[in-house]
């Protein structure tokens, strides 16, 4: 009889073990990690397969290309001027956007912080002009805006997101131009009509990044960060709207921030 006893007890044992140890993981696993649920069942949010796909291939085929077109290498003047604009950008966003940001109706075709944000971001760029000044000016911004404003919850997943959709951007345009962003280095010396050509050149550029800055937050955060990180509804509607209201917007804070950031360049000497 004892040795009955004894083998039901270490059976109960191991069985209340095994309990212990599923509710365990279950409870890890609801709890998720650093704030992210990763909850991909989320109806209608874009499959995590395409999402991982892009922030993988982006990079690698978009700062690829950029060290075959744009042989250059960062100065210590050039991680000023990041770090510079990366910390502005956080006051502007957090502190003066959102002083202005009062006075206006809330509208998502109205951005006053980003728009503020954008224009600091394209001076930046301007002044340095080299691939990656897009992602370290937004790494920097984030790490800023987490230790003053969000905290850190839901990284490292806003890193890569807001350093490979926006910056990303701002640096695939900085290759495409071959390191010529806003034709900062061609003499304006040449006659009026090359001027206006160079200026039409200069807006169409800040369009491009304009427009392309206004997918993100819609299509990548609506649409899958949102949902995995805190398990968010996905809106389609409301997602297509957000990329159309903030387009118009988006665009001009691109064109102002190009031919002020030639300007900004030219003043400096660059």
């Amino acid at each position: 009889m004892v040795v009955i006893y004894s083998l039901h007890a270490s059976k109960y044992n191991i069985v209340s073990l095994y309990e212990i140890f599923i509710k365990m993981i279950n409870k890890v696993y609801n709890m998720g990690f650093n704030g992210i649920k990763f909850d991909t069942s989320v109806p209608g949010m874009i499959p995590w397969e395409i999402v991982v796909a892009y922030f993988i291939l982006a990079p690698l085929v978009v700062y690829g290309l950029g060290r075959r077109l744009v042989k250059s290498s960062f100065t210590t003047i050039d991680f000023v001027y990041i770090s510079i604009g990366g910390a502005f950008s956080v006051v502007w966003e957090f502190y003066m956007g959102s002083f202005i940001a009062r006075f206006f109706p809330s509208s998502p075709f109205i951005g006053i912080e980003f728009w503020g944000r954008l224009f600091i971001l394209l001076i930046v760029a301007s002044l340095v002009r080299k691939p990656g000044v897009g992602a370290m000016s937004l790494t920097i911004y984030t790490l800023l805006a987490d230790l003053f404003h969000y905290g850190f919850a839901g990284q490292p997943l806003y890193f890569i997101y807001e350093a490979f959709t926006y910056g990303l951007f701002i640096d695939a345009v900085i290759i495409a131009t071959r390191g010529n962003l806003f034709n900062i280095r061609y003499s304006d010396s040449n006659g009026t009509s090359l001027k206006t050509k160079r200026v039409v050149l200069i807006a169409i550029e800040g369009t491009i990044i304009g427009i392309l800055c206004a997918i993100p937050d819609p299509i990548f955060y609506l649409g899958f960060l949102n949902p995995l990180i805190n398990g968010a509804i996905v809106n389609w509607v409301t997602i297509q709207f957000d990329v159309l209201a903030f387009m118009p917007g988006d665009t001009i804070a691109g064109i102002l921030g190009a031919l002020s950031g030639q300007r900004v360049a030219r003043a400096v000497g660059h």
